[in-house]
C-alpha cells in the first residue's frame, strides 16, 4: 500500500476542505480540522484523518448539523453551558471557551457543560488547552454505550474517557492524563475490524459476554472496563458528569459515532477548571515540578503525556505518513 508524506498544514486544508464540501460552515469545519491536525501530530491516528470520511457522511446523512450555531448561556458566575444544537462538538466548546475561562479565573474555578453534542475528537487536548491558559483541566465526556457492568452482558455506559492536564508555568503541560473507562478506545477495535486483523483477548467480549479476539464480534458485544469494576466505576462517574449533569442524552440512547443509523447522538461533555492563582499559585507550581520530577527521574518511568510529546516532536519535524488510498478517500468526498 503507497505512503505519502503531508505536513501538518496539509492535513488540516485536506479535512478542512472535505468537511465543507459535505455541508459543514466553514467556522464550523475549521474547527474540527485543526482537531484533525492535532490528532495526527500527535500519533493519535484513530481520531485525525481516518475519521473525515465519517464525519463528512454524518453532515451529509444529518447525524451532525455541519452548520449549528451553538448557543452559550453563563448560568452562575462560575457556570457555562452551551448547546451544541447537534452540531459538532468542536465549534460548540470554541464558542463556549472564553466565557468558561474568563469565569474560572473569577471565580477560582468554573465548569462549562456542553450538550446536543458529538464526539469531541481527543479529550486530552482540550484539557491540554486549559493547562496552556494556566488552568489546571478536568475533562470528561462520554460516548454510545459500549460497556457493560461487571457480571453483566448489555452495554450502559460508553469508553466514557477523561483527561487531566496541569500548567508547567510556562505555557504548557507538566503532565496530560487522558484515559478511557475501557481497557483500549472503540476506535481501535474498528480499526482492527476495518483491517480485518484479531484483537487483544483482553479488550472486549462478545454479546454473551465472553472474551473474544474477533473484532467484529467485539463491535457487537461490550468493551472490557479498565480494571474490571473500578474501571466501570470511572466510566459511571464520566456518565453522570458528561451526559446527566450536562443534560445530554444518555450513553444507552445514544446513537453510533459511526455509520448512518440514528439521528444525532445527542452526547455531551463536562470541562472543570481550577486557576492556581486562587489556591496558591507558587506552592503549586512547586509542588507539581517535584512530582513530575519524581516520576521523570527514575528509569524506565514516564510522565503521563510525555510518549505524546515525543511523537508531536518527530512528527512536527518530518511530517505523517498518510496511506494514498485514504488521502484518495477523503479528496473524493472533497
Amino acid at each position: 500500500m503507497s505512503a505519502t508524506t503531508m505536513t501538518l498544514a496539509e492535513i488540516e486544508a485536506l479535512a478542512r476542505d472535505a468537511l465543507e464540501v459535505a455541508g459543514a460552515s466553514p467556522g464550523n469545519a475549521a474547527s474540527v480540522a485543526r482537531s484533525t491536525r492535532l490528532a495526527e501530530r500527535d500519533g493519535i491516528r484513530s481520531h485525525g484523518l481516518l475519521y473525515v470520511p465519517i464525519y463528512a457522511e454524518h453532515v451529509r446523512c444529518g447525524k451532525v448539523d455541519g452548520r449549528a450555531v451553538p448557543g452559550v448561556e453563563q448560568t452562575r458566575p462560575g457556570a457555562v453551558r452551551v448547546d451544541a444544537k447537534s452540531g459538532f462538538a468542536h465549534p460548540a466548546i470554541d464558542e463556549g471557551w472564553p466565557a468558561f475561562t474568563a469565569a474560572a479565573r473569577d471565580c477560582g474555578v468554573a465548569a462549562m457543560t456542553v450538550r446536543n453534542s458529538y464526539n469531541c475528537g481527543v479529550l486530552g487536548h482540550h484539557a491540554e488547552r486549559l493547562a496552556g491558559d494556566g488552568l489546571v483541566g478536568l475533562c470528561f465526556t462520554h460516548a454510545p454505550a459500549s460497556i457493560a457492568p461487571v457480571g453483566g452482558s448489555v452495554p450502559v455506559i460508553g469508553t466514557n474517557p477523561f483527561a487531566l492536564a496541569v500548567p508547567d508555568g510556562c505555557g504548557g503541560a507538566a503532565l496530560v492524563i487522558d484515559q478511557s473507562a475501557s481497557v483500549v478506545a472503540k476506535s481501535e477495535i474498528m480499526m482492527r475490524a476495518r483491517a480485518g486483523e484479531p484483537i487483544e483477548p483482553h479488550w472486549a467480549l462478545d454479546d454473551r459476554g465472553r472474551p473474544t479476539t474477533d473484532a467484529d464480534l467485539a463491535l457487537k458485544g461490550s468493551m472490557a472496563p479498565s480494571g474490571g469494576y473500578k474501571g466501570f466505576g470511572v466510566g459511571l462517574m464520566v456518565e453522570v458528569l458528561a451526559s446527566c449533569l450536562a443534560g445530554a442524552v444518555s450513553s444507552r440512547e445514544a446513537s453510533p459515532f459511526s455509520g448512518t443509523a440514528g439521528g444525532p447522538p445527542g452526547t455531551g461533555q463536562c470541562f472543570v477548571a481550577f486557576d492556581p492563582g486562587a489556591y496558591g499559585a507558587a506552592g503549586f507550581q512547586v509542588a507539581i515540578d517535584a512530582l513530575v520530577d519524581a516520576i521523570s527521574g527514575q528509569p524506565g518511568a514516564r510522565v503521563p503525556g510525555a510518549r505524546r510529546r515525543a511523537k508531536r516532536e518527530r512528527i512536527e519535524r518530518d511530517g505523517v505518513s498518510v496511506d494514498q488510498a485514504l488521502i484518495d478517500k477523503i479528496r473524493g468526498v472533497a
